[in-house]
């Protein structure tokens, strides 16, 4: 059994809080309406990279990195820098609604030249600005690419993408937000998933908490929460009483797929209609050896190579494997392990059965 399958079969072992009736914290669905998160971006450098960084073709590379140098009193014309060991990079990062100087921030650090992988690198201190120009935070740390490659004597092996990595944690809040929240009458609650559903429990938690006609839905992703006199000049304390309350949240059946690394996530309500998967390869192989052809004594001959090339094509005999309705996760599980089918070919497969019509799914493409 591969890792893959353990995955899926310890998901299958997991209750589905739909199902179970397993309910969620109120702060754990929704959020604060009106006071959103701001996203951050900054230009930075990844120094340590064993020899798969940027190319002197990319040459903001080498200029970033003499420029960088000068602030430290070293000298040096970008004509006559290597960078193999380092790679230009977009400092990606999310900056909360009510986060304040000293928080931290996981960032995603994203090649934007010609380097090979970014395994093992350090991202040097990276400002990350808000849409008006003002550096919000600082970024700075080891990445980690959940990945890694090899190569060797022309060759080259590589286990998901090595040219996007994150650092968890590693961005500093440097500039503070003016998030106090004045006193209020009433104020509203946005669903982080948006579900009829799911709002009409919301209300009802928080009604039976508060009373009757406290909490009204105005939409799928909005519940408006008329707020009691002796709170409203104290909101955050009124939050803080209905954050812990228990919400049943009813979930989207959705797949979620990574295809940088291969991953399917399937949730436990996904369902399948009337359907057939057919699974197979087509592999071509050329092989070149080189025999060298040696002319006989005293004839003057030269001493040649002759490439001697052979082409081998096989395609392996496709499955079929039906899936009739209602079929359930476990189900799909066992018919894509019986085809063979890897992570990538389950990917390719959830992907042709929702144009298919017969995934009763959301696919999430992460």
């Amino acid at each position: 059994m591969t890792k893959f399958t353990s995955l899926i079969a310890l998901l299958l072992a997991l209750p589905a809080s739909a199902d179970t009736g397993v309910p969620s914290r109120l702060k754990d669905v929704v959020t604060l309406r009106g006071v959103p998160s701001e996203p951050l971006i900054g230009y930075g450098l990844v120094v340590g990279l064993n020899k798969t960084g940027d190319k002197r073709q990319t040459i903001f590379s080498t200029q970033s990195l003499a420029n960088m140098l000068q602030r430290f009193g070293v000298s040096v014309e970008p004509s006559e820098i290597k960078i193999e060991n380092v790679a230009a990079v977009l400092v990606t990062a999310e900056l909360g609604a009510f986060s304040q100087v000293g928080a931290r921030l996981d960032v995603t650090a994203s090649s934007i030249g010609d380097a090979r992988s970014l395994q093992g690198g350090t991202l040097l201190a990276t400002p990350l600005r808000k849409q008006d120009g003002s550096i919000a935070a600082v970024a700075q740390g080891p990445l980690s690419i959940g990945g890694f490659g090899a190569s060797g004597g022309g060759s080259s092996v590589s286990v998901n993408h090595l040219t996007v990595g994150r650092v968890p944690a590693g961005g500093l809040v440097q500039l503070a937000r003016q998030t106090a929240i004045p006193a209020l009458d009433q104020i509203a609650f946005a669903l982080r998933d948006p579900d009829f559903i799911s709002a009409r429990r919301v209300a009802d938690a928080i009604n039976t908490e508060l009373g009757a006609d406290a909490a009204t839905v105005e939409d799928a992703g909005t519940v408006n929460v008329v707020v009691p006199p002796s709170s409203r000049s104290q909101i955050a304390t009124f939050i803080a009483r209905l954050e812990p309350l228990p919400v049943l949240i009813d979930q989207i059946a959705r797949v979620a797929i990574n295809e940088r690394t291969g991953t399917v996530v399937m949730g436990g309500d996904v369902r399948i209609g009337p359907a057939a998967v057919a699974h197979g390869n087509l592999s071509v192989r050329i092989a070149t050896q080189l025999q060298v052809s040696q002319p006989l004594p005293y004839t003057q001959g030269q001493t040649t190579v002759v490439p001697q090339t052979q082409v081998d094509v096989a395609e392996t005999h496709a499955q079929l494997v039906e899936l009739t309705t209602g079929t359930t996760l476990a189900d799909v599980v066992k018919a894509l392990n019986a085809l063979g089918a890897t992570p990538r070919d389950i990917i390719a497969i959830m992907q042709a059965l929702k144009a298919a019509g017969a995934l009763r799914a959301e696919i999430v493409i992460l």
